[in-house]
């Protein structure tokens, strides 16, 4: 059996509002659709279908744009 912790976090009514209602439309409670993202978004998975490699390359990443913003022209370099 997993030992199950309780945690408390501070989240806008408005929000907390449309989380129950998700929830309940979705027949589950507002605690399990936080702790199934929460889950999904920390705990690595098998064969993670490359997106833990993806998102772990990214991070390590030491690019430097030096400002520069693109325009979407730019990515179409004829």
């Amino acid at each position: 059996m997993c030992n199950m912790k309780n945690v408390t976090i501070a989240l806008d009514e408005k929000l907390i509002r449309a989380g129950r209602e998700y929830a309940r439309k979705h027949h589950t409670s507002l605690n399990n659709v936080i702790r199934g993202l929460l889950e999904r978004t920390v705990v690595p998975r098998k064969g993670g279908g490359g997106w833990d490699l993806f998102f772990a390359l990214g991070d390590s990443a030491e690019g430097d744009s030096r400002g520069r913003r693109w325009a979407r022209e730019d990515l179409y370099d004829v």
